[in-house]
């Protein structure tokens, strides 16, 4: 008998409990009776907590809940996003999902009756104190303004940092009641932390505004950041590559051949730029020398048939300077094709021997010296 009265008891003072002291309408009293009948069930300061064993599940205030150990389980889980990430990118993560966790917060309080956000704001900190997430305070709340001042105080973000050896505070926590207090007070509101629990401080102040910065913002803006840092990295990868390759062209493009005693080839490759044009003339005349040649044959074959100003340029600068140091400039591998392009863009073929192939040209200086091949 004392047993029965004990239980109803029980069951009456939980039923009077939910109505009298919890405005949040929480519980019916159906699901009072049915929770009292549970072993795994205790209740602190109004929050249920409740286990089943046999099936592995925790809830904490009738939902799926997980428990996790702070410095080992959840510090690893951010060190491993860190690592992975990189320090921007992961703090960008945390920062949206601390955002995005609140802004689900916020719509369930604020759908709640008969709760405004001063009364909300208390039902969340004490809330988040019996799930161990820390002992939050609401300071200075403007209703008008839209504006809020909350004190996190030993959080498990805190203690993460502390047990990592950090030397900046988190922002998961405080972009998460900035996620709170955007759905509470139907604005986007954004935070600013004055001082952080990790540098001295008692406890950690983050102030609370309206303010045009979103989550997905900041996520275009690093978007934007790392494609612009790719674009960099690959425009600096074409220029060293363009400029290895110019270098490559420029060795291979301004060989002097020693064919005879006497008469070198320089062959002409491609197309000339002012750049490319005035670097083969500079390299030519310094190598020519030591051959100790009289004829220098340039040979054509290999121009482009769109020949422009550089390279007429080229050439009549070749053959000016080779006959002021005793040489004579002979011109070799002119097709049809590129001697109509020649006269048509300016070059004076009058002052040179020109011929039709290389052979020819090598058959004519080696006359000219007094000599033949036999």
């Amino acid at each position: 008998m004392h047993v029965v009265f004990y239980t109803i008891s029980v069951q009456i003072n939980l039923i009077f409990e939910i109505i009298i002291y919890s405005p949040l309408e929480r519980f019916t009293i159906e699901r009072c009776f049915r929770l009292s009948n549970k072993k795994n069930w205790i209740q602190v300061d109004g929050l249920d907590f409740y286990w089943e064993m046999e099936n592995g599940k925790f809830q904490f205030e009738g939902d799926d809940a997980v428990l996790f150990w702070i410095e080992s389980a959840m510090g690893s889980l951010i060190e491993s996003i860190e690592e992975i990430s990189g320090e921007e990118a992961s703090n960008l993560v945390l920062e949206t999902t601390g955002y995005r966790q609140g802004i689900v917060v916020g719509e369930y309080f604020q759908k709640m009756k008969n709760v405004d956000v001063n009364e909300a704001a208390r039902l969340i900190t004490n809330t988040y104190a019996a799930a161990g997430w820390g002992n939050f305070k609401l300071g200075k709340l403007n209703m008008e303004e839209c504006t809020a001042t909350v004190y996190l105080k030993d959080s498990w973000e805190h203690k993460i940092n502390i047990a990592k050896g950090k030397n900046h505070g988190g922002i998961l926590l405080p972009a998460h009641f900035a996620g709170i207090f955007t759905e509470l007070f139907g604005t986007n509101i954004w935070y600013d932390v004055e001082k952080y629990q990790l540098h001295g401080h008692d406890s950690t102040v983050v102030h609370y505004a309206p303010l045009d910065i979103t989550v997905n913002d900041n996520i275009h803006r690093l978007s934007r950041q790392k494609e612009l840092e790719e674009i960099m990295k690959l425009e600096a990868l074409v220029e060293d590559k363009t400029r290895e390759l110019e270098e490559l062209i420029t060795k291979l493009s301004s060989p002097i051949i020693p064919v005879l005693d006497g008469i070198v080839v320089v062959p002409l490759l491609g197309k000339y730029e002012e750049k490319r044009s005035e670097e083969l003339v500079q390299k030519t005349l310094e190598k020519l020398p030591k051959h100790d040649a009289d004829y220098l044959l340039l040979d054509l074959t290999g121009l482009d048939e769109d020949i422009n100003e550089h390279t007429v340029s080229l050439i009549e600068k070749l053959g000016t300077s080779t006959s002021i140091i005793g040489m004579q400039t002979i011109l070799v591998g002119i097709s049809p094709a590129l001697s109509r392009v020649m006269v048509q863009s300016g070059v004076k073929l009058s002052g040179f021997e020109c011929f039709y192939s290389l052979q020819h040209g090598i058959h004519y200086a080696l006359a000219e010296m007094g000599r033949s091949i036999r």
